[in-house]
């Protein structure tokens, strides 16, 4: 069973008489990747500036190991507001971070040299950052989260602004991270990746709990099956099949969202003879779906009046 790196406990916290979360708890293991999400102002940046130290909880605990107090040097952060020393030369700025997390110099460099050109920077140690671009910035600053060797890392929107090739090189090294027994909480709205990339998932919305488990249990809790026909259907018929909650229809395409204890294949048995098929598909709906209905409020994962556990 892999060591709880980071555990949360009935986090609460309050501004001027407004509860911004409530009763947060979830822990992140050793060497896993652990997605905290949520739509804007849901309460993730309030919890991880509480993990952080930036601010304190009203209610709950946070420890790191069993202990209460986090050590500093054991942990990596990757902000969603970035902030390099502009006038700075990249070398200089990755060793000054690595000496304030206590880090030795020697191995602080040869990690930074590491770093700089597996990430394509070769060279530009003696550059300053505001030569750099924004994506070229982005990975100096991330480098900057892990050159002390951090125990847990919690990355806040780190792939956002990156293009394909960079997004690419930022997700092996993460996975690399976590193979290596680094604990990463992330925080994205890029549920594609996140899919992709995370064991467990927590997710909030109006300051509290939604969903909490690993993506496998959370799909399978969650995430409904859906029919994708490429054909020219009228759209009375096909909501007109059994288990059939809501169908979506654009051009000569049809989404069919099925009720949540539908036997898959069954269900193929019953489509009429007469359906105009091109193409089918069937699949669970996706993470990034499931977000949207809980940002939006659209309760479409709705059942008997029991939303989410």
């Amino acid at each position: 069973m892999m060591e709880t790196m980071l555990s949360v406990h009935d986090l609460g916290k309050s501004f001027k008489n407004k509860q911004i979360i409530s009763n947060i708890s979830f822990d992140v293991k050793k060497g896993e990747i652990m997605a905290i999400l949520g739509p804007n102002g849901a309460g993730k940046s309030t919890t991880i500036r509480n993990i952080m130290g930036i601010m304190y909880p009203d209610e709950g605990t946070i420890s790191f190991q069993g202990h209460k107090s986090i050590p500093r040097h054991k942990i990596g952060y990757l902000p969603e507001e970035r902030g390099l020393y502009k006038n700075v030369k990249i070398m200089d700025i990755l060793l000054y971070l690595a000496e304030l997390k206590d880090y030795p110099l020697k191995k602080a460099k040869e990690r930074a040299l590491r770093y700089l050109k597996k990430f394509n920077l070769e060279g530009k140690e003696n550059t300053s950052v505001e030569e750099l671009s924004k994506g070229m910035g982005q990975k100096v600053q991330f480098i900057a989260s892990i050159i002390h060797e951090p125990e847990l890392l919690i990355l806040d929107e780190p792939f956002s602004g990156l293009d394909p090739v960079s997004q690419e090189l930022f997700k092996n090294e993460i996975r690399n991270l976590a193979e290596d027994g680094t604990a990463i909480l992330l925080s994205s709205h890029q549920m594609n990746l996140v899919e992709e990339m995370c064991d467990r998932l927590f997710m909030i919305h109006h300051g509290q709990k939604i969903i909490y488990g690993n993506m496998d249990e959370v799909k399978e809790e969650y995430a409904n099956f859906k029919c994708t026909i490429r054909g020219k259907n009228d759209h009375t018929i096909l909501e007109q099949l059994p288990e059939v909650q809501r169908v979506e229809q654009q051009d000569d395409t049809s989404i069919l969202y099925l009720t949540k204890d539908v036997h898959v294949t069954s269900w193929l048995k019953q489509l009429p003879d007469d359906l105009n098929i091109l193409e089918l598909a069937i699949d669970r709906i996706s993470l990034h779906e499931i977000f949207i209905d809980i940002a939006t409020d659209k309760n479409l994962l709705q059942e008997e009046g029991a939303l989410y556990a």
